[in-house]
């Protein structure tokens, strides 16, 4: 009896997961944003910028981070290319991971 609830415990975890999982995906405004932003600060134009974006919005990642990975990225190379330091780059990073 015990295994038969731990399995059913198990299998609601799995369907929940799985239910609730396109509620946290990006929007594709979410994403154009991300996506662009991430080619902004790899300074790519042309043809590049073509091909990463394609690749970008696709829904295969790039790199195999998340979404929120991506952003932290994006946010550093941006606060970097600003020369932030200190409490001025900490104050940037919240309002840049922060920013919808």
């Amino acid at each position: 009896m015990r295994l038969e609830t731990l399995m059913n415990k198990l299998i609601l975890a799995l369907l929940i997961t799985c239910v609730s999982y396109p509620l946290f995906a990006a929007t594709p405004q979410e994403k154009m944003k991300t996506c662009n932003a991430d080619a902004t600060a790899k300074s790519l134009k042309g043809d590049e910028r073509k091909a990463f974006m394609k690749t970008c919005l696709s829904n295969k990642p790039e790199s195999g981070l998340t979404t929120q990975q991506n952003k932290m990225k994006t946010c550093n190379a941006d606060a970097s290319a600003k020369a932030l330091k200190g409490d001025e780059r900490k104050a940037f990073m919240k309002t840049c991971l922060s920013a919808n």
